[in-house]
């Protein structure tokens, strides 16, 4: 039973004859084990047909899973590590989960989980941080899954309220911040919205259709790396952007490939912010944009040869 189980777990659906193959059983067999999974809780589901067979249907009782060794371990390791702070409301859940799974790990897996987690520190940012309802987490991804519009309140980061209705294509996470990337149906446009800033939020039955989708991953990007920044810079990078990438990140900048070089649009606070992180980039990148960056990286760049060659030239007299 447990391995006819496990096969039912494995893929969407399998025919009587190849379960039966599998098993090395007869079909009756498999018809009475199939009998006694349901007795049990799990919800097996024939199929009628020539191309008919058995599956593992979804509702009822959960039963539990069956998980090999590393699985097992997979799992107790990210409910020890989901739990972050980010999410509001899953901590006594994954506590209370995790807990029942070590009693049920065979001692030796139970070790092993233990071992690691009691050898391994965290540098995750201890202060205050943005919390997310989970209750909206999951909503809002059901409405993305969907395709249903959302209502809700937003406040921005200066603090004004407004209230917004959005076609949301996806949750992205970046840090402990979660965001939802959706097209305001009002200003009828794209934007993206931290989900620790909404509020009353429902879905309110309505689906839509979108022909093109953006890329939510690089939506976001795009707002970190310069929505927020008052002073913006075009450089090129003589890397291809697979190289870039590891020189600067995207949610520093927006990159985009060209002639095996890469463009990069960077954000900052300031034009001296800019020069000091300019000046430390290896291999050196070309500023195209604005000019008066350029002409203060030259101005550094001179101020630093010039501090060096003074210093050489003591060096040498004495």
């Amino acid at each position: 039973m447990l391995k006819l189980l496990s096969l039912l777990q494995s893929r969407t659906s399998w025919g009587g004859s190849e379960l039966a193959s599998r098993l090395e059983v007869t079909e009756r067999t498999v018809r009475r084990d199939v009998d006694r999974l349901r007795i049990l809780g799990y919800p097996v589901e024939a199929l009628p047909g020539r191309y008919g067979g058995y599956q593992l249907g979804r509702g009822g009782q959960m039963p539990p899973l069956l998980l090999s060794d590393d699985e097992a371990v997979a799992v107790a390791l990210g409910l020890r590590s989901a739990v972050d702070g980010s999410i509001a409301g899953l901590e006594e859940s994954a506590t209370s989960t995790l807990s029942k799974l070590e009693q049920l790990l065979p001692a030796h897996l139970a070790t092993r989980v233990r071992a690691l987690h009691q050898s391994t520190a965290s540098m995750l940012y201890s202060g205050e941080r943005p919390t997310v309802d989970a209750a909206h987490l999951v909503m809002l991804a059901g409405a993305c899954s969907a395709t249903e519009r959302v209502r809700f309140a937003y406040t921005d980061k200066g603090g004004k309220l407004s209230h917004r209705l959005v076609e949301p294509i996806g949750l992205v996470r970046s840090g402990v911040r979660w965001y939802l990337v959706a097209r305001d149906v009002d200003r009828k446009d794209w934007r993206t919205f931290r989900l620790d800033r909404m509020a009353d939020v429902e879905a309110i039955g309505t689906t839509f259709e979108i022909s093109e989708r953006p890329d939510p991953v690089a939506l976001v990007a795009e707002g970190i790396a310069l929505g927020s920044f008052p002073f913006r810079a075009r450089i090129r990078i003589p890397l291809p952007v697979e190289e870039a990438t590891r020189l600067i990140p995207r949610t520093f900048a927006v990159l985009e490939g060209e002639d095996g070089a890469t463009i990069a649009d960077i954000g900052s606070v300031s034009i001296d912010r800019m020069v000091s992180y300019l000046a430390g980039v290896d291999p050196p990148c070309e500023v195209l944009d604005p000019p008066e960056l350029r002409r203060a990286l030259l101005l550094h760049a001179r101020s630093v040869q010039a501090a060096n060659s003074a210093r050489r030239d003591g060096l040498k007299k004495h």
